[in-house]
């Protein structure tokens, strides 16, 4: 897989591939000078155990169709992160952004179940789905 024109091979093959220029005398970055596995992607500080009851738990919102998405995908990442996956791949599996994951698994470590729920935000609150609190109306248009 190598980029045409631009003179580059690759080094390593995981979720994220180095390039080094064909010659060695064209190092541009700091870390050309280092071997793949020197190379690799940062592992995450946080690292996720769980217990049987969190595991229960996580395993019981990741599988429910009625939970808010938001809910069922937080879950997904902590067991995910459990198992041991770093924050690209989960982050690939689950459709979502690397910061996404990265931020549920620090509130997690830090929190434990209680970091994955809502909190308060500033301002109105929300006003989704719509309720029909309107005495005898219909949901309008």
């Amino acid at each position: 897989m190598s980029r045409a024109g631009d003179g580059l091979v690759p080094i390593g093959i995981n979720t994220v591939t180095y390039y080094r220029p064909k010659s060695r005398a064209a190092v541009s970055s700091p870390l050309e000078k280092y071997s793949p596995e020197e190379t690799m992607p940062r592992q995450s500080p946080f690292v996720i155990d769980l217990d049987a009851d969190e595991k229960r738990i996580l395993e019981q919102r990741a599988r429910r169709y009625t939970l808010p998405y938001f809910q069922v995908v937080r879950a997904q990442m902590i067991l995910l992160a459990a198992q041991g996956l770093g924050n690209d791949e989960i982050a690939s599996r689950l459709n979502t952004r690397r910061e996404v994951v990265s931020q549920w698994r620090k509130r997690f470590f830090e929190e434990r179940l209680p970091g994955l729920e809502e909190r308060q935000r500033p301002g109105r609150p929300r006003a989704f789905p719509p309720r029909g609190h309107r005495s005898g109306k219909g949901p309008g248009l």
